[in-house]
């Protein structure tokens, strides 16, 4: 079952804690121990998680809860999926750069081509 993240910029941590179904100061444990976990502070100093921040409660929780990781191994599961994704972004990328290449390269061959070509 999934977790429904309503469509907000900024949640407090009791509205993160209720989402999630754990206690406060869970979260809070979870932001000393997990370096990933960092929401924003207001002036005030309270919390202000973003949407990603949510997202990353509830993957911590699927591995503390479900999966049975121990804090030091979610950590590093964390860490992997990080490392994977920066990975991926940069397969993409070097996807995407060789295609902007190849047509640049057609688009160069055009122009000498049209340079070639005596004038009418």
């Amino acid at each position: 079952m999934t977790t429904q993240i309503p469509d907000k910029l900024f949640f407090k941590i009791g509205e993160v804690a209720d989402l999630a179904g754990v206690e406060q100061h869970v979260l809070r444990y979870w932001e000393d121990e997990i370096e990933a976990l960092k929401p924003s502070k207001n002036k005030s100093g309270q919390r202000l998680y973003q949407k990603k921040d949510v997202e990353l409660v509830l993957k911590i929780k699927r591995l503390l809860y479900e999966e049975k990781f121990t804090i030091a191994g979610a950590k590093n599961k964390l860490k992997k999926i990080k490392r994977k994704e920066t990975q991926m972004d940069f397969a993409y990328d070097r996807e995407v750069f060789l295609e902007w290449k190849h047509e640049l390269k057609k688009d160069l061959e055009s122009i000498l081509k049209t340079l070639d070509e005596p004038d009418v």
